[in-house]
């Protein structure tokens, strides 16, 4: 396959030329390629090629919930918003708390043929916060993500010992940093507080951890000081948590709650400055009647890149290889993926963006299964055109 005049880019490079793909497999990037192969010429279109996406933090709700989503809608949904990989919550029913539920919720991604998909391990049974001996079963290196996410580990010592065991078998812990005990009250005291907790066990066992979903200016600033002092400690932001503050959507009920101006602004100064390691969406998908009833959270992979480019690029934030470092790169190096850049070598896994011409958000056009969202009817820009996975094209 050979794509043609197209603006090619990436986190270190940018220039109109041409991709040619072998077997799934960028082979050449340039200026004029010849070739006979199937070929995808974009002389004169108003667009852009980027490396597909990838999400660090996604809710397919399979097993157990698929009348929310399921790895066909989900899958679906991850493609039309330029995503070819996802890392997935273990929050179904029953919980993924066994590698042979792994296992079988990636085995029927991959059956379906449209992305990748990593699904995670609970760090406790059940979610339970308390029970964690199955982790001790784990080979050495068996298993990238173990998280609890959807609730925080409020007992210290098992969490502290967590850490030991994750430290042990190479396995970074990915944190809903949120003290249940706090969380009808103040829900910034619940993510400050165990963030604060968990910095300190990744200090002292030296072992990785990375915080999901940060939200608050308080958070964030304790998590670049312990950057600067070499904890190993990573993090990721929502597109929703920094394209709007609670008043701007009415306090539309996601956990962690939209939060208030200084937060929105302490966040993009995280992202400027390095601190941000990833940008993720949190995908959850609900009912009508499931959101009526009070339950949080927000559809946001088909939509993550229109609300990131809108807000942080053309406001004059951060340039669009650095928004591509965030969504695309990055986030692909923390899985191990072969993905994320335009070269030689690597998973011919693209995405074609029109980034000029403003559209109208409707989640009627969503195929997720999910319709929730508080951005119905914003005027955003980033609409994503194309995805190609392995070179092959979908849209």
């Amino acid at each position: 396959m050979l794509i043609k005049n197209v603006h090619i880019l990436d986190d270190n490079q940018d220039f109109t030329g041409d991709i040619k793909v072998e077997n799934g497999i960028i082979t050449t990037v340039g200026i004029n390629l010849g070739d006979d192969a199937v070929c995808h010429d974009f002389a004169g279109q108003d667009v852009v090629l980027l490396p597909a996406f990838t999400d660090l933090h996604v809710h397919f709700r399979d097993p157990g919930f698929t009348y929310k989503e399921d790895v066909k809608t989900g899958s679906e949904a991850a493609r039309a918003g330029g995503y070819t990989a996802v890392n997935l919550m273990p929050n179904t029913n029953p919980v993924a708390d066994t590698m042979e539920i792994v296992k079988d919720v990636e085995q029927r991604v991959a059956d379906e043929g449209l992305i990748y998909a990593n699904q995670t391990l609970s760090m406790t049974k059940g979610l339970q916060g308390q029970d964690y001996k199955h982790l001790e079963s784990l080979r050495k290196g068996e298993i990238l993500f173990v998280t609890d996410d959807g609730k925080g580990v409020n007992d210290d010592a098992v969490m502290e010992d967590i850490f030991q065991i994750c430290k042990a078998k190479n396995i970074t812990i990915m944190a809903h940093e949120e003290d249940s005990r706090y969380s009808a009250t103040d829900m910034r005291q619940a993510e400050n507080l165990m963030t604060f907790r968990d910095i300190e066990l990744s200090e002292k066992y030296d072992a990785p951890i990375h915080f999901c979903h940060v939200s608050t200016i308080e958070a964030i600033k304790a998590i670049a000081e312990a950057k600067s002092k070499g904890i190993p400690v990573s993090c990721e932001v929502t597109p929703h948590h920094i394209f709007a503050t609670g008043d701007e959507v009415n306090h539309y009920r996601v956990n962690p709650p939209f939060r208030e101006k200084a937060d929105v602004e302490a966040l993009i100064t995280a992202i400027q400055n390095g601190t941000v390691d990833a940008i993720a969406t949190d995908h959850a998908p609900h009912t009508a009647e499931d959101k009526q009833n009070g339950a949080p959270g927000m559809t946001g992979i088909e939509i993550a890149f229109p609300l990131c480019y809108t807000k942080l690029v053309k406001e004059g934030h951060i340039n669009l290889k650095q928004l591509v470092k965030l969504m695309s790169t990055k986030p692909s190096e923390m899985m191990k993926l072969n993905k994320g850049k335009i070269q030689p070598g690597y998973l011919a896994d693209f995405v074609i963006v029109d980034l000029n011409t403003p559209f109208t958000i409707d989640s009627n056009t969503f195929r997720s299964k999910g319709k929730n969202t508080p951005f119905n009817g914003r005027t955003v820009y980033g609409k994503v055109m194309q995805c190609f996975k392995s070179g092959e094209k979908y849209l």
